[in-house]
């Protein structure tokens, strides 16, 4: 990783100021061949960057100080280490070196004590982390724990709901307007656009050769939407963003929505659906997975198979019978289900995954990719309205 440096520089000196910044990223020493000292803050954060990153004891700075690097096992240092990063780095970095740190450190056990939870800074990882430890977790951090699960998927919400709302409702209304519509569903303004072609200058008017309606199914249920979550280890960050967005779509009167996880069992969820919190602590992260299960219970609540989108999201290592998840898929899709397979839906970019049954799916007309966060509203407008699906290059 490339140390990040303060983005207040120290000299007005272009050349000095690109030795300074040589000098933090190379972590001092006679190697360097800097041969720049680091003072005050400048000392500082390469010392918070050498506690987590200069693990050579070899290594020595400008002043001839060793830099062995670590954290050791002490909570206060940890602690203070943490509040280090956060004023000397942004926000997105200090996540990343979180992340660092509890891998690289295996501090992980620290965040059981309610103190570190509090020092921390609360992004999708952690909350992963903190749930994968939710059994390890003493009663006296479970509140703290909550709170910090709680800012994330809040921040979450405030990021991808309203979108998520708005390209949703907007998919469902071109879903259910009708060309024959009733005098009181008729939609002027769309009306009118499509007849502008037939306007008559001599009367001033439109000849509305095709009229645009409402239809009357907008006030009732439309669709039915279910979310199929892997809950393995490695899909933790899908596992929170597909909480936010069951919550989003249970908040929408016109769409149906269940969520259900699954490693090697398979748990329905759907009447938490009003707290993605409630939704993340149901969860069980880690274990096998049996894909083909999991969806053998999605198959079974299917009711209105043409007005259904089925959403796996999964790495698809399967543990259990590869050929019966193939044929569910196909049944699903050939029943006239929507089936769409995501292998993460996260920030991280494409993870690795089983390409044999990606391959598989793909042959069944059921195309296996990953999804960012911002994209998935356009993925299930695209879904909702049968369109070829916004697949990422």
């Amino acid at each position: 990783m490339i140390r990040t440096t303060p983005t207040t520089p120290t000299t007005s000196d272009p050349a000095d100021e690109r030795l300074r910044r040589w000098r933090l990223v190379l972590g001092g020493g006679d190697a360097d061949g800097t041969g720049r000292a680091l003072t005050g803050t400048d000392a500082a954060v390469d010392g918070a960057l050498a506690a987590l990153y200069g693990r050579n004891p070899d290594d020595r700075d400008g002043t001839g100080r060793s830099r062995t690097g670590g954290l050791g096992a002490s909570a206060p240092s940890v602690a203070r280490w943490l509040g280090d990063i956060r004023t000397y780095f942004p926000a997105s970095v200090v996540q990343v070196m979180q992340r660092d740190a509890i891998d690289r450190l295996g501090l992980a056990g620290l965040l059981l004590e309610p103190e570190m939870l509090a020092a921390v800074e609360p992004d999708v990882h952690l909350v992963g982390t903190l749930l994968s430890l939710r059994e390890a977790m003493p009663e006296t951090t479970r509140e703290t724990a909550r709170a910090v699960v709680r800012k994330v998927v809040d921040d979450l919400e405030k990021r991808l709901a309203a979108r998520t709302r708005a390209t949703l409702t907007g998919a469902l209304d071109r879903s259910a307007r009708t060309a024959r519509p009733r005098h009181r569903d008729i939609d002027w303004d769309r009306t009118i656009r499509a007849n502008l072609k037939n306007y008559l200058p001599e009367h001033r008017t439109v000849v509305p050769e095709r009229l645009i309606g409402h239809g009357r199914a907008a006030r009732g249920v439309r669709k039915e939407v279910v979310l199929c979550v892997d809950q393995s280890g490695s899909m933790a960050a899908s596992v929170v963003h597909a909480s936010v967005f069951g919550a989003v779509l249970a908040s929408m009167r016109s769409i149906a929505t269940r969520l259900v996880v699954f490693d090697t069992a398979v748990v329905d969820l759907t009447d938490r659906l009003d707290d993605p919190v409630d939704v993340l602590f149901g969860t069980r992260l880690g274990g096998g997975t049996d894909i083909n299960r999991a969806l053998a219970h999605c198959q079974a609540g299917i009711t209105r198979p043409a007005d259904t989108v089925v959403v796996l999201i999964s790495d698809l290592y399967e543990g259990g019978v590869r050929d019966g998840m193939l044929k569910r898929v196909a049944a699903m899709r050939d029943s006239g289900v929507r089936f769409v397979a995501l292998l993460a839906l996260s920030d991280e970019g494409t993870p690795a995954y089983d390409r044999d049954h990606a391959a598989a799916l793909a042959a069944l007309g059921v195309p296996a990719f990953a999804c960012t966060p911002d994209l998935f509203p356009e993925i299930m407008a695209a879904a909702l309205e049968k369109r070829p699906l916004p697949i990422p290059a």
